[in-house]
C-alpha cells in the first residue's frame, strides 16, 4: 500500500513536454494498452548513421517545424493500432508529466491521423503514475 503514495494520478489525458525536444504543454494520450509510448512526427530518415525527423505537421500547430537529428537511436518493430507489425526508429529523450521527469523511450512514427500527436504507453507509466480514467488533463487544472 505504500507504494501507491508514491504514484500521481493522472487523467486520461494529459500535457506533456519534452524539454530536450524544445516541445511543451502537448496533448497526450494515456493508454495502459500500449507497451511503448510514441511520437507524431514527419520526414524520418537515417543517413550517413544520423537520424533526421521533424516534429511538424499541419494538423499538429503545437509542434515546431525543425528538424532534429540523433546519433544514437534504435530501430524495432512494434504493433501499431491496427494490430500490424512495423519497423519504426526510437529515440531517448526526457519526458516531463507533472513534476515528474522520466527517461524514456520514444517510438516515431506518423500520428496525423490520430486526434493526440503523443501516445504514453504502460512502460512509462509504470512505477509512476496511476490512470483515472474519468479524468482529463488533471495535471494541469493544478
Amino acid at each position: 500500500m505504500d507504494s501507491l503514495k508514491l504514484k500521481v494520478v493522472i487523467g486520461r489525458t494529459e500535457k506533456v513536454d519534452f524539454p530536450k525536444l524544445g516541445m511543451y504543454n502537448i496533448p497526450a494520450k494515456i493508454d495502459t494498452g500500449a507497451y511503448s509510448t510514441a511520437m507524431h512526427c514527419n520526414n524520418i530518415h537515417e543517413e550517413d548513421g544520423v537520424l533526421h525527423f521533424k516534429l511538424a505537421d499541419s494538423s499538429h500547430p503545437e509542434y515546431s517545424s525543425k528538424e532534429l537529428t540523433f546519433t544514437e537511436y534504435t530501430q524495432k518493430r512494434v504493433k501499431n493500432s491496427f494490430g500490424e507489425m512495423e519497423l519504426r526508429y526510437s529515440i531517448k529523450t526526457p519526458v516531463r508529466i507533472g513534476k515528474k521527469l522520466i527517461k524514456a523511450t520514444i517510438s516515431l512514427t506518423n500520428r496525423g491521423s490520430m486526434k493526440y500527436p503523443v501516445l504514453i504507453g504502460r512502460t512509462l507509466l509504470r512505477n509512476n503514475f496511476l490512470v483515472d480514467v474519468g479524468l482529463t488533463d488533471h495535471l494541469s487544472i493544478k
